[in-house]
């Protein structure tokens, strides 16, 4: 099996290499520093770089994901969620090939307190949300075989993130403020690649199964409360780090003005994959403990 995978140095991408490994040959297309480079704000030329390497399967873990930059860069975000995948879509029904693409609860608009199924109405508040609605919807126009994956507050131990910022300021200050009305599933990189490696083996003899599906891990919390699992978790695992933080101060998101509107509820129900895949997803401390392991 070949399988191209485009935005490999991600922080999806980046786990995407280690988990895709143990199904074929995985063709690395970036920016830069891989064997074969796209720029993703060509389509045509992803298009045609996919088409050249002739992939079984195409997973693209490559998007415009600066929520608030989005805002003033519209027809960037549009070229790079909504038109490349769309024109993915098409080569890999061209070439028979199964396309997997990641999108997220920002199609929702975050009201009400229930988790939202795969069916629930969309309504996207921000430029971001509206074009990987777009995206999601372009690659169902094209028929080609495809697995759509919708996550939520993703990390990695790879780069930056929400945890290792609360960390930096913890040691920085005494009193930090984070906002406690947005709700959902903070969600690691490696546990959205190694669910991505388990459902294409299995479509392989279940396409039945092919579709769009809801990822991220079990449980809920808001920022303020993950917040203060990691610097409890942080004082555990290292109690000689010098952390100075003794309050952390719950506020509202309108605390926090941003250029794009975030959902408050970013609950996703994810029944269906855990039932057509026969997975468990492990609540979302076991991810964050395990990360906080690696990096502290």
């Amino acid at each position: 099996m070949k399988i191209v995978l485009l935005g490999p140095t991600g922080q999806v991408g980046w786990e995407l290499q280690r988990s895709l490994a143990v199904l074929g040959d995985v063709v690395l297309l970036g920016r830069q520093g891989t064997p074969h480079a796209a720029d993703f704000s060509d389509p045509q030329a992803v298009a045609r770089s996919v088409r050249a390497l002739r992939p079984d399967v195409i997973v693209n873990a490559a998007a415009h994901t600066a929520v608030d930059k989005a805002e003033a860069e519209p027809e960037l975000a549009r070229l790079l969620n909504a038109a490349t995948p769309g024109l993915l879509a098409r080569e890999a029904a061209a070439l028979d090939a199964l396309l997997v693409h990641y999108s997220t609860d920002y199609v929702f608009d975050g009201s009400g307190s229930a988790a939202r199924s795969e069916d629930a109405e969309t309504a996207p508040l921000s430029v971001y949300g509206r074009t990987k609605l777009e995206g999601e919807r372009a690659i169902a126009e094209a028929g080609c075989r495809h697995l759509i994956f919708r996550t939520s507050w993703v990390y990695a131990a790879r780069g930056g993130n929400f945890a290792k910022t609360m960390l930096r300021l913890a040691q920085e200050r005494e009193r930090l403020t984070v906002i406690d009305d947005q709700w959902g599933a903070p969600t690691g990189a490696d546990l959205i690649a190694d669910v991505t490696a388990h459902a294409i083996r299995h479509v392989a003899h279940s396409p039945q199964d092919l579709g769009l599906y809801h990822l991220v891990a079990s449980g809920e919390t808001c920022w303020h409360a993950y917040a203060q699992f990691v610097i409890e978790t942080a004082r555990a695992l290292r109690p000689e780090l010098a952390l100075r933080v003794s309050e952390i101060a719950p506020v509202p998101t309108s605390a926090f003005p941003t250029p794009a509107r975030r959902p408050l509820n970013s609950r996703l129900d994810t029944t269906r994959v855990q039932d057509r895949f026969g997975l468990h997803l492990p609540d979302w401390r076991q991810g964050v403990v395990r990360m906080l392991q690696e990096t502290l």
